[in-house]
């Protein structure tokens, strides 16, 4: 080796050492030594050398974060062991009740909770080899996730390489991805100056962002990551008996943790931190609604087990949703995909969970007369989630004289087309197939994350797209590529009044490009539920696309070949029949082809055994421990087919709270009604 060589490999060395050793500092122990600019010296150094000496360079090198070419799409990883979902509860005495039930199964073993904040992010899974990062994986549902390796290793947080010492050979540490309020509200504010859409909300907006086949895309937006617990850990680690202690070993090793751990004896303490911490979550930088409270011996966890979806020794507390009272200035209507015009409410501004709420969801005709609104009204308006605001309640007796009651418009706020409600239904539709607003919520539609997923076709540029001309239908989307030069043009109003307009530009159009044609390889199902067919969504989208393979075939299936299909009854298939027989239908088909699109899909092979194995089950109202997607992909796991409507092939309907209409014909045509908990008994039979 010559001396030159020598002397850039010991550098090289040296500077990777202290670019982890600030790593450790900042995103650790939070005690960071050196600026921003003084860092990305020591990075700009190490990077000059490397490509100097690149037979130097090495996978967990911090110049290696981010890989050069974008993936052609994610592939998927089995987790080795499941990853779980917590059971929620809402109140102390519910907190109280699961403690009693720790009690008596431990009977007299001493032990403590550990609890820490419930992060609003994405879960996802680091597995580390001999100290390596070699996979990162999202939870997906909780048996099969995503490959995002080449996104996390871009989050600094996330060590490429374990600092210290004495970490086992196999390490899986599982925690949450989220956007930092600082980092989030700086990107925002720069997709606004150049005339984007800016994100709803960090959650959504990290979701999202490791949702990116274009690692680079990520690196820029300042993701971070804390774990919260383990999967695979071999060997065993023999001296650690606690998860404090599993958390001082992983805070050793480089890898975050919340520096809000408490642990507690006493429920009644216990308690007294819940009702305190609801104030102090409020100063994170990130977002938080509730707490996560855990036995905190290992051991002991082993003792307690499982349910079929979650931990024992384990469970949520989710503080209320945050209300503040109001005044209702003026009502405005959207208009939605299908035609649905909401009531939007204007509201006095007001500081609701930090931040600033003007506008709020009335849901529909039939909420704002359950509600009496009247414009002047005070009333209360809460986040759900912590997300989206909606008014929940209306004080009647401060109502001023004059305040005037809200009526359903005559016509279309959109179009001036002609109005019809649903038959039996709460909604009222513009029914003027024309209306462009229709057209811009479909294209959105269209081109959202779980549809098509193309990047970048917000309201704003929806509308431009529709109002230019160069969008009329799906199809035109494929062929924007031939009207470049227009689509550089479009204007955008700036993001302060004493601006100019901005117009998109060529970086912005040849990505927006880049995004429509990679969405020609999305699988068949994504494809039927982006059409907006009325009825069919993801589930059953999925359940046509495996059955039929390709659109040829569907498109040629009468109603009696479409009710074939397990989990789709008449009403499914006469408006799927519907759709591909009407002219629009046809008209639609003919266009994508035209532009070449006409995906297939493959059958998936479904589990050779379980309780749920050739059983259609369909779940109605809202689950205690369950989201929609998540009971849907257990279904899926136990060999079940999850359907969205009852009818004579229904096997199971899975009721929760507020369950109605499905539960009233499930057991008119006698089929079988499941609580929640009898739906995990009979999955734990298995």
């Amino acid at each position: 080796m010559s001396a030159e060589r020598a002397a850039a490999h010991r550098r090289i060395a040296a500077l990777r050492a202290e670019l982890r050793h600030h790593d450790y500092l900042y995103y650790v122990a939070a005690a960071p030594e050196i600026s921003d600019e003084q860092y990305d010296r020591l990075l700009r150094e190490l990077r000059d050398l490397e490509q100097a000496w690149p037979d130097l360079v090495t996978p967990d090198s911090p110049t290696q974060r981010v890989g050069e070419r974008p993936l052609e799409g994610f592939a998927h990883v089995t987790h080795a062991i499941p990853m779980l979902s917590i059971d929620n509860t809402y109140s102390p005495g519910e907190l109280r009740e699961f403690d009693a039930r720790v009690r008596k199964a431990l009977g007299d073993r001493p032990f403590e909770y550990v609890v820490d904040p419930k992060i609003d992010g994405v879960a996802v899974s680091l597995r580390y080899e001999d100290g390596r990062l070699v996979l990162g994986a999202t939870r997906g549902d909780g048996t099969t996730g995503d490959d995002i390796t080449a996104n996390l290793r871009t989050i600094r947080s996330v060590p490429l390489a374990l600092h210290g010492r004495g970490w086992p050979r196999i390490l899986e540490v599982r925690g949450e991805v989220y956007w930092p309020r600082p980092a989030f509200e700086r990107f925002n504010a720069a997709r606004r100056a150049a005339g984007e859409e800016p994100f709803k909300n960090p959650r959504n907006g990290a979701a999202g962002t490791l949702k990116q086949l274009d690692a680079r895309l990520v690196a820029g937006r300042g993701l971070a990551f804390q774990a919260h617990g383990l999967g695979v850990l071999e060997p065993p680690l023999p001296d650690v008996t606690t998860q404090t202690e599993l958390f001082a070993r992983l805070r050793e090793w480089g890898i975050p943790v919340s520096p809000h751990l408490r642990t507690f004896r006493d429920i009644d303490r216990l308690l007294a931190f819940v009702e305190e911490w609801d104030a102090q979550r409020r100063g994170l930088d990130y977002d938080t609604d509730g707490l996560v409270i855990k036995v905190n011996e290992l051991v002991l966890r082993a003792v307690l087990g499982t349910t079929a979806r979650s931990p024992r020794w384990c469970i949520a507390y989710k503080y209320a949703a945050e209300q503040a009272e109001t005044t209702l200035l003026s009502v405005d209507y959207q208009v939605g995909k299908l035609g649905t015009i909401t009531p939007v409410a204007n509201l006095a501004p007001v500081e609701l969970a930090g931040t600033t709420v003007k506008r709020a969801s009335l849901h529909n005709f039939d909420q704002v007369r359950r509600l009496d609104l009247h414009i002047g009204d005070t009333v209360t308006v809460e986040k759900a989630g912590e997300i989206i605001p909606q008014v929940v309640a209306v004080d009647p007796a401060r109502r001023p004289p004059d305040a005037r009651p809200i009526a359903p418009p005559p016509r279309c706020p959109a179009c001036d087309g002609e109005v019809a409600q649903d038959e039996g239904g709460v909604y009222l539709r513009c029914i003027n197939p024309e209306c462009r607003a229709q057209l811009v919520e479909r294209l959105r539609f269209f081109c959202a994350r779980d549809q098509m997923d193309v990047e970048g076709v917000g309201e704003q540029l929806a509308e431009k797209l529709v109002a230019a001309g160069l969008v009329r239908t799906y199809a035109d989307l494929y062929r924007l590529k031939d009207r470049f030069d227009e689509l550089v043009r479009l204007e955008f109003a700036p993001a302060d009044a004493g601006r100019k307009a901005v117009e998109l530009g060529e970086v912005r159009a040849r990505k927006l490009l880049a995004g429509i044609e990679v969405s020609r390889t999305r699988p068949l199902a994504r494809l039927l539920a982006a059409l907006n067919i009325r009825h069919v969504g993801a589930t059953t989208a999925e359940l046509l696309a495996e059955h039929f393979g390709s659109l040829e075939a569907l498109a040629a299936a009468d109603e009696a070949a479409l009710q074939q299909v397990e989990g789709v009854g008449p009403e499914v298939a006469a408006s799927v029949r519907q759709f591909f027989t009407s002219s629009g239908g046809r008209h639609i088909l003919a266009e994508l082809r035209a532009v070449g699109l006409d995906p297939r899909q493959a059958r998936r092979a479904a589990p050779a055994s379980g309780p749920l194995v050739g059983k259609t089950v369909v779940v109605t109202g809202t689950l205690a421990r369950y989201t929609r997607a998540e009971v849907e992909a257990l279904i899926k796991a136990h060999g079940g087919k999850p359907s969205g409507s009852v009818s004579r092939k229904t096997d199971f309907l899975v009721a929760g709270a507020e369950a109605g209409s499905k539960l009233d014909k499930a057991r008119a045509l006698g089929v079988r009604v499941l609580s929640e908990s009898e739906f995990e008994a009979l999955l734990q039979s298995e």
